[in-house]
């Protein structure tokens, strides 16, 4: 996916809840078990997700979809 200069490299876990329709704790469970991209450490206390990681791996649900 070509990336937007306007869009942020790294979201939060609330943004990639949103951009997802999910909830934190579904993201967070998904995640544990290797279901949902990495996070990225970003300081002592601060992680992230990497934006277009979390957009394919949407785009791969939604091509799941029309395969099934």
């Amino acid at each position: 996916m070509p990336a937007n200069d306007n869009e942020p490299l790294f979201i939060s876990m609330k943004d990639a809840a949103r951009l997802t329709s999910m909830s934190r704790t579904l993201v967070l469970v998904l995640h544990n078990e290797g279901l949902f991209p990495k996070m990225v450490k970003l300081g002592e206390r601060r992680i992230a997700f990497v934006r277009t990681e979390v957009l394919k791996w949407a785009a791969d649900k939604m091509a799941a979809r029309a395969t099934a």
